[in-house]
């Protein structure tokens, strides 16, 4: 198993804002999340790659233990997070960006392979690798924020959200590059979504979590036929 957490609990003051979650992820697969707004989703991935601390459970990457491990020791392990908002920085161009992506990472002709390859996978960033980040458009911001994930060379990658505001073009778009990174790349995803039926679409297999609890998981193809989660997440 690539990514386990057991019984994971977070607090805010004294409200819990994850309660005793547990889940799991394979290898070249997609799991995915999903959740009303303030159900923890976000909580449970920042928790995951280390910008917060849980309770108490335990989370584990590859066998290995994690949860107080800082956040760039986890991406040095291989986890890489897309975070919600996409957290670009606007006033250095689209290259720069993604070369920050490849900050901890060595051997430079690695890192030329990888930019070539997410060029490949969006060719729109090497049109407009020479422009500032927040001239660009929000599709292009998004791919711009997967692009600089991809430039860590993860193992394991977090989505936040990544449809949010996004033409139906563009999600299209972004759910068919984790298709082909989790088939020919050997990446794991855990994609976070608000829109259920995208998410569920592409996912091997879903969680669902409300106010802080899972409440319900299986394979993501019996999920989108469960009538509580269609009545709940897909309005039907």
């Amino acid at each position: 198993m690539m990514l386990e957490t057991s019984d994971l609990t977070v607090k805010y003051d004294l409200v819990s804002a994850l309660s005793e979650v547990s889940l799991s992820a394979e290898e070249r697969t997609i799991t995915t999340i999903v959740g009303s707004n303030g159900a923890g989703k976000t909580t449970l991935l920042k928790t995951i790659s280390g910008l917060i601390r849980p309770a108490s459970g335990e989370i584990r990457f590859l066998g290995e233990r994690i949860d107080a491990a800082s956040p760039t020791d986890i991406v040095r392990m291989g986890i890489s997070h897309v975070p919600e908002g996409r957290e670009l920085f606007p006033r250095i161009s689209v290259y720069d960006n993604l070369m920050v992506g490849a900050y901890l990472r060595k051997d430079r002709k690695a890192i030329r392979r990888d930019l070539d390859r997410i060029y490949q996978h969006f060719p729109i960033l090497k049109d407009r690798r020479r422009q500032l980040a927040r001239d660009l458009s929000g599709g292009e911001q998004q791919m711009l924020a997967f692009g600089r994930a991809l430039m860590s060379d993860p193992k394991l990658l977090l989505l936040d959200e990544p449809s949010i505001g996004l033409a139906p073009v563009i999600e299209q778009r972004i759910m068919e590059t984790l298709r082909v990174l989790t088939v020919d790349e050997n990446v794991g995803v855990v994609l976070v979504e608000q829109n259920a039926a995208l998410a569920l679409s592409v996912a091997s297999h879903g969680y669902v979590l409300e106010q802080g609890s899972l409440v319900l998981q299986g394979p993501a193809n019996e999920l989108i036929k469960d009538d509580n989660v269609r009545a709940a997440y897909l309005g039907l």
